[in-house]
């Protein structure tokens, strides 16, 4: 039989993958949504429980999921914008950005972790250079908006694996307290 303790470990081990997925630019931060509700609503005719997680834990759970969708999606091209790339840049660094982070998790494997971050800041700064060739920018100005939108990016994925590092922090308050 299946007891509380272990149900809440496992959730805990998720949870920790959930992190470590969003490292990867994986939807970690939705794994730890769903299961941490999945055990909630399993036990939540327990309230006398210690290891009972309330409305205000999974409440807190999606508004940091969403902060973290939010933060990822936007400082690329942020960081583009600030750097004066034009929208069509940060429209491309958001895209190509994307599609580094893919590129750097599969040839930058070697640099755990690490490979992807930087293949989506690489993949947010060439998308904004192209996209500010593409807008007709010079070479100058481009390749500045393709250097904020390269660290508007990393700042973004690390911004975000610190917010799933918080989220796994609120379900550990959730189940001692």
């Amino acid at each position: 039989m299946i007891t509380l303790i272990t149900v809440l470990i496992g959730l805990l081990l998720t949870n920790a993958l959930g992190v470590l997925m969003v490292a990867f630019q994986l939807p970690g931060t939705w794994l730890m949504l769903i299961a941490t509700s999945s055990v909630a609503w399993w036990y939540w005719d327990r309230p006398d429980s210690w290891g009972h997680m309330g409305w205000w834990v999974l409440l807190t759970l999606l508004i940091l999921a969403i902060i973290g969708e939010i933060v990822e999606f936007l400082a690329g091209a942020m960081g583009a914008g600030k750097a004066g790339a034009s929208k069509r840049a940060m429209m491309c660094a958001v895209l190509v950005g994307f599609i580094g982070a893919i590129l750097g998790t599969i040839f930058l494997a070697f640099i755990p972790i690490l490979g992807t971050l930087i293949g989506a800041a690489i993949g947010s700064g060439i998308g904004s250079f192209l996209g500010d060739m593409w807008a007709g920018r010079e070479v100058k100005n481009a390749f500045e908006g393709g250097k904020g939108a390269a660290i508007g990016r990393f700042w973004g994925a690390l911004g975000k694996v610190i917010i799933a590092g918080i989220m796994w922090f609120v379900v550990v308050c959730g189940i001692l307290f």
